[in-house]
């Protein structure tokens, strides 16, 4: 059995997707061990009998350097003969698994039926590649992500994402098994200790983030912590960066700007993060009394994603500053 770590981290960042991964680099760049990740597991489902797990997989490869650079997701020098070998036995291949990627999903697959939980599997796998900073399931119980289109029907997430290519419309989410999780138990005792500031990521706020939100009462959790809560906008310009955060927000009838977000938020962060090129948006957040500061947050290099991290702990420390004279 594999343990959790001993010595929790100072600080928690909540992730999911391409965007939460690329500024978990430069959280984990800056704080090595002192971070750890939250991450959404409402992606999760079962194919060929493989349990995969694709936020955590993509944080894991990005943080021990194994990641698709260009992709943001998958192993990098990544082989297709598995997939090569289905399609020739005339199998549908819709989600791509590549050799070096199907022996994350084995390992885990084995390791959870033969009594390991998520939490457990997920720790052996951090430890076997080198990973410092605890990564830790939002819940070691299942929840599965759905996506309502016009019809009323609903499609599992990865059938919206990866075979359908986000192309349906989207009118709701729901997240099975939500009601009766709990947080893992490495979540849960890291929102017992004194933190430093918790994170929200530049992922997804409907699909990425929520999952983690709609469980065991996080939101109060949140609301409860004397530490900052930060979110790091996903929005820049009426866009997302990558993903389909701004059709999402376009289909639901929401304005697709950066205030939407911090307004999505507002009930459990304390601080917003908004690109430069969106400061003039910072008077109507500040409206709704959360504090705002600007940086560059697209990240296209690893300097970016350093400096993002960096400008994170900053606002953080001026936030508790802030909390302490109040």
């Amino acid at each position: 059995m594999v343990n959790q770590k001993q010595n929790l981290a100072s600080y928690l960042a909540l992730t999911g997707g391409v965007g939460g991964a690329k500024l978990a680099v430069g959280l984990y760049h800056l704080l090595n061990d002192k971070v750890s990740f939250a991450v959404n597991t409402g992606d999760d489902f079962e194919l060929y009998g493989l349990h995969i797990s694709p936020d955590i997989d993509t944080l894991m490869y990005t943080l021990a350097d194994k990641c698709h650079a260009q992709q943001g997701w998958g192993r990098a020098d990544e082989t297709w003969s598995f997939m090569h070998s289905l399609q020739e036995l005339g199998e549908q291949t819709w989600f791509q698994l590549g050799d070096k990627d199907l022996a994350t999903h084995l390992l885990r697959t084995c390791n959870l039926k033969n009594g390991q939980t998520l939490s457990e599997v997920t720790a052996h796998l951090c430890t076997a590649l080198g990973i410092q900073a605890p990564i830790y399931p939002m819940s070691d119980q299942s929840v599965r992500t759905q996506v309502q289109t016009p019809g009323g029907e609903w499609l599992d997430f990865q059938h919206y994402f990866v075979a359908e290519q986000c192309a349906p419309v989207v009118t709701g989410f729901r997240f099975i098994g939500a009601d009766k999780a709990t947080l893992s138990p490495g979540l849960y005792q890291s929102l017992q200790q004194q933190l430093a500031a918790i994170f929200i990521c530049p992922s997804n706020p409907f699909v990425s983030v929520d999952p983690i939100l709609s469980i065991d009462d996080m939101h109060a959790r949140l609301k409860q912590q004397s530490a900052p809560v930060i979110a790091v906008t996903p929005i820049i310009g009426g866009q997302a960066i990558k993903g389909p955060t701004a059709k999402m927000m376009v289909e639901l009838s929401m304005p697709t700007d950066a205030v939407t977000v911090a307004r999505y938020y507002a009930e459990c962060i304390d601080g917003f993060i908004l690109d430069e090129q969106d400061e003039y948006l910072a008077p109507e957040i500040e409206a709704l009394g959360i504090q705002v500061t600007c940086a560059q947050t697209i990240m296209q290099s690893f300097e970016d994603k350093v400096s993002l991290a960096q400008n994170c702990l900053n606002f953080a420390d001026r936030l508790n500053q802030w909390k302490r004279s109040a």
